[in-house]
């Protein structure tokens, strides 16, 4: 469990690993965010860069699957996510981790199976027609002819 004084032991990604916190690398700014007067002398804006393309922790098959997903969002096979709306920095490093987490997660879930085709069956085709006949004789018994008008 982490607390404030601790740092975290890793990011977990849940039902594939974890990721361990030496291979993360973390970068501290001046936030343009909240903060009041305290924006400009604390450091609270947080730069979370993670190496997916030569990182040992994910296997291989799950490395070729977030690469292909995340391709546009690499910059040379590295994930970076910036986190600067909180207050404190360490709030902003929970989310920036979250967001890793969350990311990952979405691109390393297995495909969804591919939509086989189907045609409607033969009753179903039947009932369709039955129904078109029965709304035309509504509309058809509807109809005002002359020899109503009289």
């Amino acid at each position: 469990m982490a607390t404030a004084q601790q740092p975290a032991e890793g990011v977990v990604i849940p039902g594939a690993f974890t990721i361990p916190a030496v291979e993360l690398g973390w970068k501290f700014s001046r936030s343009s965010g909240p903060g009041g007067q305290g924006v400009n002398t604390t450091d609270s804006r947080v730069q979370l860069t993670w190496d997916l393309a030569h990182s040992p922790t994910i296997p291989a098959h799950l490395r070729q699957r977030a690469l292909a997903r995340l391709g546009a969002r690499l910059v040379d096979g590295t994930i970076v996510i910036t986190a600067s709306e909180h207050r404190s920095q360490w709030q902003n490093r929970r989310a920036a981790e979250q967001r890793l987490a969350n990311l990952l997660g979405a691109a390393l879930a297995p495909p969804p199976r591919t939509r086989r085709p189907t045609k409607p069956s033969r009753g179903a085709k039947q009932r369709r027609l039955e129904a078109k006949a029965r709304r035309g004789s509504t509309k058809r018994l509807r109809k005002v002819t002359r020899d109503d008008l009289g």
